[in-house]
């Protein structure tokens, strides 16, 4: 399968918003905790995530997340689709899709994105320009 191909064979819709590595400084800061494992997410945005996995999954499934970022002792709980399996050397990276978040998650998550924007750029962006690149459209 390649990156836009979703485990149910019908054809996956990018993200409309913009995703962001989910490193800073070379280290990996978002982690997901799917079935009691903590994965490093590889990339992230409002509408979802990737992380490296083993192999494809049979089929999709809908799977319950805990998404934290490095430092930071709240979480963000929710539920999300798995969405596409992009083979790689060591397994691949399974993409998933937001579909709710418990209490004010989606909101903590546009906060964290903002936070990571601006440590993460390499030149000086304020807090509404992060805000506004994070609820954007996809720049690629």
């Amino acid at each position: 399968m390649n990156a836009n191909s979703p485990v149910d064979g019908v054809t996956a819709e990018r993200r409309r918003r913009q995703r962001f590595v989910a490193r800073r400084w070379g280290n990996v800061c978002f982690w997901v905790v799917i079935d009691g494992a903590r994965l490093p997410v590889n990339d992230l945005s409002l509408e979802g995530f990737s992380v490296p996995f083993g192999a494809p999954l049979i089929e999709p499934r809908q799977l319950s997340f805990e998404l934290s970022l490095e430092g930071i002792p709240e979480r963000i709980f929710g539920v999300a689709d798995t969405m596409n399996f992009t083979v790689g050397t060591d397994g691949g990276l399974l993409g998933c899709r937001f579909v709710s978040f418990e209490g004010d998650g989606a909101i903590r998550l546009h906060d964290w994105l903002t936070v990571h924007v601006i440590a993460t750029a390499t030149v000086r962006i304020s807090e509404r320009e992060a805000a506004e690149i994070v609820s954007g459209p996809s720049l690629i």
